[in-house]
């Protein structure tokens, strides 16, 4: 099982992510509301989203990290899956509101937007793309699909922050040309926000309905099976994914003229040393059968 610190640490990201994304949306709706930034504004809503999404985030961490228990033999891992569809769903609204927002400001463009708004912007590129990195890597460490797509998310934002940064210097450096520059800039950064909602609402969606591990996972599960003596063969190796971990049921082939404890020993340090050695798993059911 993975380590207690680890999800301690990705608990700290998220916390860190909840006051970066603060401070980035009150600065952009600041300065889009003093420039007249469509774009801006736009950013700074998204920000807003991405507080809520983080808060999330953090309390489906803390959740399941929690042990099993009595009414949860299982743990409860499937809390944070939850919590990725949960931002998923908060991302695809406020992806639609932003560009529907955007599109309607067109017919009320009159004036260029201030300069004022660039600075807030080009900050958010930076922050953003610092918790896009540590968030994508650590989420892809844990197996935690939430921190991982809260990271993808930061990585939306990162293109919709450039977007909307070039619209509005389109306007700035010609306003007669592309003075509704800004405002499509706001609808490409609504764009995006859909996109990376849909996106996590399916990945969520595809593991609540226990769909089977990589490829790759199940080989490497297989491998350390058959390396335990004993062992004749891997007749079945089913998995599905339960939060932060792997739940495995696992079809072992035996001698069948040993005896029950013979076969059950067997089947016991096969479980043991898939739990070791795959970090990922973290528990397996071995069904023994006459080879």
């Amino acid at each position: 099982m993975l380590p207690v610190d680890a999800l301690r640490g990705a608990r700290r990201v998220a916390i860190y992510s909840v006051v970066a994304n603060a401070v980035l949306a009150a600065a952009n709706l600041a300065a889009g509301a003093s420039a007249g930034s469509t774009a801006a504004r736009a950013a700074g809503v998204e920000f807003v989203a991405d507080v809520i999404a983080a808060l999330f985030l953090y309390f489906g961490l803390w959740y399941a990290s929690r042990p099993a228990d009595s009414e949860h033999p299982y743990g409860h891992g499937r809390a944070e899956t939850v919590t990725g569809l949960i931002l998923g769903v908060i991302l695809a609204l406020t992806g639609v509101a932003i560009a529907a927002t955007s599109l309607w400001g067109l017919a009320s463009v009159r004036t260029p937007p201030g300069v004022a708004a660039l600075w807030t912007l080009s900050a958010a590129l930076i922050v953003k793309g610092v918790l896009m990195t540590v968030k994508i890597r650590l989420g892809r460490s844990l197996g935690s699909r939430a921190l991982e797509a809260d990271g993808w998310n930061d990585s939306v934002d990162v293109l919709s922050a450039l977007a909307a940064t070039v619209a509005l210097a389109l306007t700035r450096l010609d306003p007669d040309e592309f003075l509704m520059a800004d405002q499509f800039g706001g609808f490409v950064v609504g764009l995006f926000v859909v996109s990376a909602g849909v996106g996590t609402v399916a990945q969520a969606s595809r593991e609540l309905i226990d769909t089977m591990p990589p490829p790759p996972l199940m080989a490497e599960i297989r491998r350390v099976a058959l390396t335990l003596p004993g062992v004749r063969g891997v007749e079945k190796c089913f998995g599905r994914k339960t939060g932060l971990h792997y739940h495995v049921d696992l079809h072992l082939e035996v001698d069948a003229t040993m005896s029950v404890r013979q076969a059950h020993d067997i089947a016991t340090d096969v479980r043991f040393a898939i739990v070791r050695e795959v970090p990922q798993v973290t528990d397996v059911l071995v069904h023994v059968e006459p080879a």
